[in-house]
Formats: C-alpha cells, sequence, structure tokens
C-alpha cells in the first residue's frame, strides 16, 4: 500500500512539473519580445499569400467578363460585315479598310485576315486595318498569331468564335490587347476579324500576362514591401537595441577590470568611466539609463561602505580581544599550577577568545562577500585554466594530507565571473570535500562543458549528508558533521552552533557567488557512497 501511494505522489509531481514547464513555456512565448517578432513575420508572410489568391481570383473573374464583352463585340462587328465580306472578292479588299473604319474609334482597333479557299491551315494574311498600322506590325501580330496555333486552329474549321487576351505593342509606343478572333467563312475563303483594345481597362488589366505583373499588384506589393520593412526594422531596432541594452547593464555592472574601488570611476560610479546614459543611443530610455546609473552608483557605494564597515568592525573587535588575550598570560604565570579551578577558567577564557576570533573573522568574511554580491566584478575568465592551476596546487596540499587527489579539466572554457570569486568557490568545495573525507580517501574535481554550460564537480567518499538535510547545507550557519572530526553534533548543527573554526558559511557564500553570476549549484550523495557538488555557470565564446 505504501508503495502504491508513492507510486501515485511521483506521477502527480511529475505531471505537475510538466504542466508548470508548459505554462512557463506559454508565457515566455506570450512575453517574449522575439517570439512576438516571429509571430509578425509569420504574418507578414502569409497575408500576402492569402490576399493575392483571393484578388488573383476576382481578376479572373473580371478578364472573364473584359473577354466575354469583346467576343461578344466582335461577333456583332462580325455580323455586320458578313454581307459586304460574303461578295468580296480581290478587287474588293483595297477597300475593305473603310468597312472597318465604321466599327473603331481610338480605343478599339480592328484587323481583318483573310485565307482564300484551298491555301494552307495557317496561310493567313492581313488585308484590313483600322485604324491603318505599319506593316511591320502586321507582321509580327501574325508571326505571333501563327507561333500560338491560333490561324492554324481557325483555318481547319472557320469557326469557333475564340478570346485571346495576347498583348502586342502599337504604332504609338504603347500596348493594346487582342482580345477576340471571329471567324466569318464567305465563298472566297476564310475570314478572321481580329479585335483590339487600348483602353486602360484592358491594358491594366492582368490580360496576357501573369496576375502578378500588373500595376496595381506591383504597386501594392511595394507599399505592401515598404511598410513589413518598416515594422519589422523598428521591432528588430527595439530588440536589439533591449539586447545592446543589456549587454550595456552587464558590462557597466560587472566591468572588464578587477574589482575594489580602483577600477571605478568616482565621478559617476561607473567602472572606466562607463554610464548607462553616456553609452546609451535609444532616446526613449533615457530616463532608464539615468535610473539605472543612480542605482549602480547607490550599489557601489554601499559596497564601498560595507567593505569598509567590515575592516572597521574587524579591527575595533580583535583589539580588545588582542588585549584580553595579552592580559591572560600575566595570570597564568601569577596562579599557581595547582590551583586546577583556575586554570580551567583560563583555559575556558582562551578558549572562548579563540572562538570570538574567529567568529569576528568569519563576520569579516561574510561581509566581504555580501559586498561582492553588491557590486561583482564580470570579465571573460579562463575558468579551465584557473581551476588547472589550483588543481596543481592542490594535489601536493592533499598528498601531505594522505588524501589521493584526482582532477580533470577540460580545456578552453570560458565564464563571465571574476578571478577571486571563482577562487573562493573552488576553495570552498575542495576544502570542504577534504574535511569529510576520510584517510586514504579519493577527492576529485572534474571541469567539463556541457552544452551551453560549464559544470565543476567535486567528490569525496566521506559519509554524505542526511537526506533531510540536504536542502539545508547551503543555509547560513548550518553545518552537519559526525563527531570525531572535531565538528558539532547534530544538536549543535540544529542551533546553528559553531565548532572547532566550522560555522556553516562556506557552502552559503558557494551558492550567493553561483547565482551571483547566473550560474546554480547542487548538491547530492553519491550512489556508491560519499558526497557530489555540481555548479553550473553560463559559458561564454
Amino acid at each position: 500500500m505504501t508503495t502504491e501511494v508513492r507510486v501515485g505522489e511521483g506521477r502527480a509531481t511529475g505531471n505537475r512539473g510538466r504542466r508548470t514547464a508548459r505554462s512557463a513555456l506559454w508565457r515566455w512565448l506570450w512575453h517574449s519580445l522575439a517570439s512576438r517578432l516571429l509571430l509578425l513575420v509569420l504574418v507578414f508572410l502569409t497575408v500576402p499569400v492569402l490576399l493575392y489568391d483571393q484578388f488573383r481570383r476576382a481578376d479572373e473573374a473580371t478578364q472573364r467578363l473584359l473577354l466575354t464583352s469583346a467576343q461578344r463585340q466582335g461577333e456583332l462587328v462580325a455580323r455586320a460585315l458578313e454581307p459586304e465580306l460574303a461578295v468580296a472578292d480581290r478587287s474588293a479588299l483595297p477597300t475593305l479598310s473603310g468597312a472597318l473604319a465604321r466599327f473603331t474609334d481610338d480605343r478599339t482597333r480592328l484587323r481583318l485576315l483573310v485565307r482564300p479557299r484551298g491555301g494552307a491551315a495557317d496561310g493567313f494574311y492581313y488585308v484590313a486595318t483600322a485604324p491603318s498600322l505599319p506593316t511591320a506590325d502586321l507582321d509580327a501580330e501574325r508571326r505571333q498569331l501563327a507561333a500560338l496555333g491560333v490561324l492554324e486552329r481557325l483555318g481547319a474549321s472557320c469557326a469557333d468564335n475564340a478570346t485571346l487576351a495576347m498583348r502586342v505593342p502599337n504604332a504609338s509606343g504603347g500596348v493594346e490587347v487582342l482580345s477576340s478572333i471571329t471567324p466569318i467563312t464567305t465563298p472566297f475563303g476564310c475570314w478572321a476579324l481580329v479585335t483590339s483594345h487600348a483602353t486602360e481597362g484592358y491594358v491594366a488589366s492582368s490580360l496576357g500576362r501573369p496576375y502578378w505583373r500588373t500595376p496595381a499588384v506591383q504597386a501594392a506589393a511595394v507599399v505592401y514591401l515598404v511598410m513589413a520593412v518598416l515594422v519589422l526594422a523598428v521591432l528588430a531596432g527595439v530588440w536589439r537595441s533591449l539586447r545592446r541594452f543589456g549587454d550595456l547593464a552587464r558590462d557597466i555592472v560587472g566591468g572588464e577590470g578587477g574589482s575594489g574601488e580602483g577600477a571605478t570611476d568616482s565621478a559617476s560610479g561607473s567602472r572606466r568611466g562607463a554610464s548607462f546614459a553616456a553609452r546609451n543611443r535609444v532616446p526613449e530610455l533615457s530616463g532608464v539609463a539615468e535610473d539605472f546609473d543612480r542605482l549602480v552608483d547607490t550599489l557601489r557605494d554601499s559596497s564601498r561602505s560595507l567593505r569598509r564597515a567590515a575592516e572597521d568592525n574587524a579591527h575595533a573587535f580583535k583589539t580588545p580581544i588582542a588585549v584580553i588575550r595579552q592580559s591572560v598570560e600575566p595570570l597564568r604565570r601569577a596562579l599557581p599550577p595547582d590551583n586546577a579551578r583556575s586554570q580551567r577558567a583560563l583555559a575556558m577564557i582562551e578558549t572562548s577568545l579563540d572562538k570570538l576570533d574567529s567568529l569576528v573573522s568569519f563576520a569579516r568574511r561574510m561581509d566581504e562577500a555580501a559586498a561582492d554580491l553588491l557590486a561583482p566584478a564580470r570579465r571573460r575568465v579562463d575558468l579551465s585554466g584557473l581551476v588547472g592551476r589550483m588543481a596543481d596546487d592542490y594535489a601536493r596540499v592533499l598528498a601531505e594530507r594522505r588524501l589521493r587527489w584526482q582532477a580533470h579539466v577540460d580545456p578552453g572554457l570560458f565564464v563571465r565571473a571574476s578571478d577571486e570569486t571563482l577562487e573562493t568557490i573552488v576553495e570552498n568545495l575542495v576544502e570542504n570535500a577534504v574535511s569529510f573525507s576520510p584517510t586514504d580517501g579519493i577527492v576529485a574535481l572534474r571541469l567539463s562543458g556541457d552544452g551551453a554550460l560549464v559544470e565543476l564537480v567535486v567528490e569525496d567518499e566521506g559519509p554524505g549528508v542526511p537526506p533531510e538535510h540536504l536542502d539545508r547545507i547551503f543555509e547560513r550557519y548550518f553545518s552537519q558533521r559526525h563527531p570525531g572530526h572535531g565538528l558539532p553534533t547534530p544538536d549543535q548543527a540544529e542551533q546553528g552552533a559553531p565548532e572547532a573554526g566550522h560555522f556553516g558559511i562556506g557552502l552559503w557564500i558557494v551558492r550567493r557567488n553561483v547565482e551571483a553570476f547566473g550560474g546554480r549549484v547542487r548538491a547530492e550523495n553519491r550512489a556508491g557512497g560519499g558526497f557530489r557538488m555540481t555548479v553550473a555557470l553560463p559559458l561564454v565564446g
């Protein structure tokens, strides 16, 4: 029964975790400027495709109406000309242009072709035009009609009134549209009446060319493209500006130099004279930049004040401690050695002085750690080189303590942090592992790259940590150590009582420093015994 409950609880926890992850992903997609920019790009790509398809369908319907109208017009003109063509022979051919002129205007053109009876199927010749056209233009039109197979199909039966939708240049340098060709059969042969239009409705339409080549579509495409480019440029500019502002913030807040007051501009509080307001290029962010400058100045002033207060307090406390320690010596020499009670009291005073001295040192260390968090220095640090050098130093130290040291460091791993803080992190992790390791035990260190992260792993063969205390080992003043190491008992650890110089702040400092640089730290018991600490920091190129 117990096993079933735990399985159910595990599944419920897993489902809650997945729901939380999905919820976080949706929140990111909803609020992220990058996701909105991507969505806008998709909209700009999809909308013209949909609109183009709808407008093309509407244009096709317009084309059908225009061609049907032209076809009917050609039929009417052909019926009107049919009596004259029925009696026409070769001698009447020169007079047909006058007959065509009755049905034309400056926007409607007529051409008359004839294939004498017995001629080839595509043997058509222009015999009349209205208005008149150069012979070269007529020949070019006839070749174009022949190339499209129109004349051959027409000559085969001299039937089937057909629509053309063919563009040809005219004598004035413009373009007109051959809209229909109407056949007329007479004893002389097969006549073909070609109707063309130079009106705006025909020329501006898509008759005889792809729809996307029409002026309206091209103008709309240019306007839409300019609008899309402007909108995307504005959003991309905002996105780049925000990213640049974030990079600028990390650069100014962290600086490229070391920590301390010497790397800070006394006038603005910004390192090397840089400030948000001076380096910002987005006018709308000027007010935010000035607020950030004031915030950075306040944080750095607080950091300097905290460091100064830590030094002053440590000096103020250590002076009376030193005076008391010096005053105890005459008392020890003055008391008789056989006065056990007095000697024990002096020993308790000296032990308390040692503990008090350690507490003052650790208090100063904690204040300095807090100051580092207020204004941490960040620069590109070769973590592989730093850890490699420290690993070589620890190899000699651990050999003297009868411990075996194993280290593996992958080269070329860089993080954005500070050398001093990284050294503190490594020192605390290694010293914590050493303090729990048995004689001849193995302390292992591994530095490797894991995708976008750098992982620093420190392992030991010590007793590990009770599962109920795993979440508390990063708390300040918490220390869970076993008797026999000169360390606190469990009851003392629960009360945060320091013992033998262990005050439970080493791992607290590790977590605070790692999180200050955008990383995370994890503690776990090893399956085969011992303990493992894993620090993950963002990898930089």
